[in-house]
């Protein structure tokens, strides 16, 4: 017999257990919670860390809903992160686009939690205010009640259900608008797959919506486009001899980004990029080009997320 079994084992150890078993049964929703509210997987991974070195410290048996007092830690430390972000994104080099997840397919399944996560929708979750992010994310994706949410963002219930109702309609404004089915999707998807690798131009204009918008952050270290790029015939022709070398092996894969379609692009057999789409109603209607080498860690493995 051990020293330690004679004096018995030590109660620190025992709660740092159920510590970690709380933690890591709910990592996964609270990972998804801080990237909805920041769109980087880096600073996500960052807010998880602090929010665990708060979390061991807690003591466990005076918690009674755990998972409801983890999600309060970790909103309080994105919006901490978000406003440092703000600035940040204030001197950024061309267009900012969010840090793209190679996701796994169920979450294509799950229709409002793809949205919640698509490019498209944390574009637009960019342009709220940091609290009113929080409070549209706990509300419309996690469906916490105003109580819950009022804790974590320290505001009163009524103040919460005004931030949801503006955000709500803000967001409403702005989010995709359209439908596409599963089988319309792969075929769009296919077929942009296929123009971009043969330089098929009226390929790309059969499927490019009239206003499509082209995006693409470099962050300053690999070449990119300095400005959004509006209307069919230039997105076409962006897409067929703008964005792409032609002296180089290129490969184009077909992937799930955020929870949608997407193209992971390689050269010579490294990652060169992302490219998310946007689909609406059949038609590509968006298409962000992620070639800033700082946020393509996430495309390598795929990323659980759920809510």
């Amino acid at each position: 017999m051990t020293e330690r079994s004679r004096r018995g084992a030590d109660p620190r150890t025992g709660r740092a257990d159920s510590a970690t078993e709380v933690f890591v049964a709910h990592r996964n929703l609270l990972f998804t919670v801080a990237y909805e509210m920041l769109g980087s997987a880096a600073d996500a991974e960052d807010v998880l860390q602090e929010t665990w070195l708060r979390w061991v410290d807690v003591d466990q048996d005076s918690v009674r809903e755990k998972r409801a007092y983890l999600v309060r830690i970790v909103t309080r430390q994105a919006l901490d992160r978000l406003r440092v972000l703000g600035r940040r994104r204030e001197s950024y080099v061309g267009p900012w686009l969010p840090e793209p997840l190679l996701t796994t397919p169920d979450v294509a399944e799950d229709v409002e939690l793809a949205e919640s996560v698509s490019m498209a929708m944390l574009l637009v979750l960019e342009t709220l205010q940091p609290t009113e992010r929080a409070v549209f994310v706990l509300r419309e994706v996690f469906d916490l009640d105003y109580d819950e949410i009022a804790e974590a963002v320290g505001r009163s219930p009524s103040a919460v259900r005004q931030l949801a109702y503006r955000a709500r309609s803000h967001v409403a404004a702005r989010r995709p608008r359209g439908t596409t089915s599963p089988a319309e999707t792969r075929a769009a998807l296919l077929a942009f797959q296929r123009a971009l690798e043969t330089g098929d131009l009226q390929s790309l204009l059969d499927i490019l919506a009239p206003d499509v918008v082209a995006l693409s952050d470099g962050g300053g270290v690999r070449h990119a486009l300095p400005r959004p790029v509006v209307g069919i015939d230039k997105v076409a022709r962006l897409l067929t001899v703008g964005w792409w070398k032609h002296d180089v092996e290129r490969t184009v894969e077909l992937v799930q980004i955020n929870g949608g379609p997407g193209l992971l692009v390689r050269v010579d057999g490294e990652i060169d990029g992302v490219l998310a789409v946007r689909l609406e109603n059949g038609y590509v209607t968006g298409a962000y080009h992620v070639r800033n080498p700082e946020k393509l860690s996430h495309v390598q493995r795929e990323t659980t997320v759920t809510r």
